[in-house]
This record gives structure tokens, sequence and C-alpha cells, in this order.
């Protein structure tokens, strides 16, 4: 994939830190035109600033993609700035306390489903339309070990990334003869600067605090990069509703 993505545009959201900048890197070394969408400015601002410094091409985006208007821009700056839209890589997301259901407030659940689950959906709704008309587009999300079971985190985290799972495959299914692909990695534990509040006496915490040995060695961001940027390309061409570990074989187990 020495220029794979010459001439195509690619968003990726959470792009400012971790996986999503590791991932935006990526593609822009393969020649792709990034939009980096963060809620954080001088993350975004810096990702574009280190693109730009090796000779490629990206603007940042900054807001929360929680919000349909700020879903919006996304869209119309990608639009505006190269034309259309090929590439969305739907990787934003925050962690829960690791709560089990009678635990989880109104307002936990709440914000890691509209985060995790409703601003991807967002974001594909918006580029969809723009993929079809150009009869082709690729699609990855980023679900989690969490999305494949039920003791990797809390009750709202996983819930939230196996709605994930859900809607890639439907979105697959769906769009399997329009010339999108649509695909999800599921990490494993990673290095990453996710910040994840973990409050030692839920009852999700002694549950899952059992099968923690499980997890295996700890990635770095760039080892779930390469795996998203393959489902992303060419190479990946003939693979669309996959969900994709990148665990170490945590799965496995």
């Amino acid at each position: 994939m020495t220029r794979d993505f010459e001439g195509r545009s690619a968003i990726v959201t959470g792009g400012g830190s971790g996986i999503g900048r590791a991932t935006a890197l990526r593609l822009a070394d393969l020649g792709a035109n990034v939009v980096v969408a963060d809620i954080h400015a001088d993350t975004a601002n810096a990702v574009v600033a280190e693109i730009v410094s090796h000779g490629g091409v990206a603007i940042s985006v900054v807001g929360d993609l929680s919000d349909q208007s700020v879903v919006d821009r996304v869209v119309a700056s990608t639009v505006e700035a190269y034309g259309g839209v090929d590439v969305l890589i739907n990787n934003a997301g925050i962690m829960d306390d690791m709560g089990g259901p009678h635990e989880v407030s109104d307002a936990m659940w709440e914000r890691l489903i509209r985060v995790n689950l409703t601003a991807p959906f967002l974001l594909m709704r918006a580029v969809i339309p723009h993929m079809l008309a150009k009869g082709k587009g690729s699609i990855v999300n980023t679900a989690s070990e969490a999305g494949l079971r039920g003791s990797a985190a809390g009750t709202a985290y996983t819930v939230s990334k196996h709605g994930i799972v859900g809607l890639t495959e439907s979105a697959a299914v769906i769009y399997r003869d329009k010339g999108i692909r649509v695909n999800a990695v599921a990490p494993g534990g990673v290095k990453t600067n996710l910040e994840v509040n973990i409050k030692p006496d839920t009852m999700g915490i002694a549950a899952i605090g059992t099968y923690a040995g499980s997890v295996g060695r700890i990635a770095q961001a760039e080892e779930l990069a390469s795996a998203i940027v393959f489902l992303a390309s060419d190479a990946a061409s003939n693979v669309s509703g996959a969900i994709l570990p990148v665990d170490n074989g945590w799965s496995a187990i």
C-alpha cells in the first residue's frame, strides 16, 4: 500500500490522539487527504501540523461529534476541501466507570451511548449519500473486545460497543451491492490516553476483574492503525461486515 489512498479523502474521528492519531498519520503517509475530527483543538491541530510537516494534506474540525451540527460541519468541511468523502474512520469514543446496570446513572448511560454509538451512526448517515454518489466508499468503525463479550468493560460501554458491531454488520449487508464496505476493528488492551474513571467499589469491576488476566499484551496505537488502514484499503476489497479482533488472541480464549 505504497500510495493506496492517493487523492482520496478520509475523515478520522478522535484523530487528535491514540489510535485516531496513528490512523490519521498512516493514511496521510499513504496519500490520503485527511480530516482530523476531535473534541480537543490543540491535539487535532497538532496532528494536522505533523501531517503537513511531512508533506501531507490535512485539516482539522473541532467539536463534540455527538452533536448533529458538528457532524454536519465535519462532512461539509470534507466535501468543500476535498470534493467528497471516500473513507470514514469512526474511532472517537469514551469509557465508562465499569458499573453494572444498577450502578449506571442516566447521565452516564446517555453520554456513553451518544458518543460511542449515536455519533458513529450520525456520521455514517451523513457520509453514505456522498459514497453512494461515487459508487464506492469504505467505513471502519472502532468496536472493542467489549463488543464481543460481556466481561471487558462496564455495562454502558459494553452495550455501546455491541451496538457498533450491529451497526457495522447491518450497514455491510445493506450497502454490499453499492460499492460501500463497512468493517470494524475490536481492540483489546491498547496504550492510549483514553480516560478510564474506574470506581473500584462497583459490582462491575469486582466481576470483570476476575477476567483481567486474559487481556495479555497491551498493543501500541500503531498496531491498531495498521489493521484499520488495511480494512479501509483496496487490499481488503472483498472484506465487508468483518469485526476484526486486534487483541493478541484475547477473543480466542
